[in-house]
């Protein structure tokens, strides 16, 4: 497997653009924000849209396994070896341009804390929600993300992605993404590439002062100074899953070196070297309390590769 990868990888078409990164037996830890996981035989970072699809096509063609992700941040990574490729795109296409009025475009590897400062620089309104959410604008898509009264499908005008079944790249406006909470159209065979918002014009220094009061709420709030995938679980449609766990008797619950957070209950946190056994563990502990002492069924929000 690695010696097929390493042959079109080094080319010479691609070695010319140096268009990839590439590691052997690569710890996953440090890409991810739960810093938990094993190694990978292979990890490959490709750099833009030609290197993905030329990599997706040789991986296919040669029935390789592998496993795709980008920022890291919403995702909890076993504790084995991965006997295959692990393409991170954190790196791939961070171009971002404000496009005059009320429209931004940027590449699906921008980092949403990017995109919200361009967006006030250019005194664009609209975006200040995502400022402090951790991981990429492909990710916060993929996923709806949102905070503070404002998600993704407020804002998305159109979506370009890669569909990995036939491997062409198609454009979709905002109701074709069939956006919900914690939810859209993407899944495991399509990776969006580039993203256009559609914002609105508004005053920079008000945009500035929500901007930072937003990150103010966030690191009151919740345990930013620990290692975490973000919220764990899923909003119910008539509770608050923080409120649910915390009512439990929750907080500072531990399984290893996980522990449910003290500051946000709806946080499970790395708090000393916690295995993935650990978070799992831990996470199968809060939904049965949950269901035992409220009847409430949690369901989980972040993302499980193993």
């Amino acid at each position: 497997m690695i010696k097929i990868i390493s042959e079109y990888i080094n080319s010479k078409d691609n070695a010319e653009e140096k268009r990839f990164i590439v590691k052997e037996n690569e710890s996953l830890k440090e890409y991810n924000t739960f810093k938990i996981g094993g190694a990978a035989e292979l990890l490959v970072m490709p750099e833009n849209r030609e290197s993905l699809v030329g990599l997706i096509k040789i991986i296919k063609e040669n029935n390789i396994k592998y496993y795709i992700i980008g920022n890291g941040s919403n995702v909890l990574i076993a504790d084995k070896y991965f006997d295959g490729v692990f393409i991170i795109l954190s790196r791939m296409n961070n171009y971002i341009e404000a496009c005059g009025g009320e429209f931004i475009y940027a590449h699906s590897g921008v980092s949403l804390n990017r995109v919200a400062c361009v967006a006030r620089d250019d005194n664009m309104t609209g975006f200040e929600f995502a400022y402090g959410i951790p991981g990429t604008l492909g990710g916060a898509v993929v996923m709806n993300a949102g905070a503070y009264g404002g998600q993704m499908s407020d804002v998305i005008y159109s979506s370009e992605y890669i569909d990995l079944d036939n491997l062409e790249i198609k454009v979709i406006g905002n109701e074709a993404h069939d956006f919900g909470y914690r939810h859209s159209i993407f899944d495991e065979n399509k990776i969006i590439l580039s993203c256009c918002l559609k914002l609105n014009q508004g005053d920079k220094s008000e945009i500035e002062a929500a901007m930072q009061k937003n990150m103010s709420a966030r690191k009151e709030k919740q345990p930013l100074e620990y290692p975490s995938a973000g919220s764990v679980f899923k909003r119910g449609s008539n509770y608050f899953t923080a409120q649910v766990i915390d009512g439990c008797g929750l907080k500072g619950a531990s399984v290893g070196g996980a522990q449910v957070s003290e500051k946000h209950a709806g946080f499970i946190i790395n708090k000393k070297d916690a295995s993935f056994d650990d978070v799992i563990n831990l996470i199968e502990y809060v939904k049965s309390v949950a269901f035992e002492k409220m009847g409430i069924k949690l369901e989980r929000e972040v993302k499980i590769i193993e």
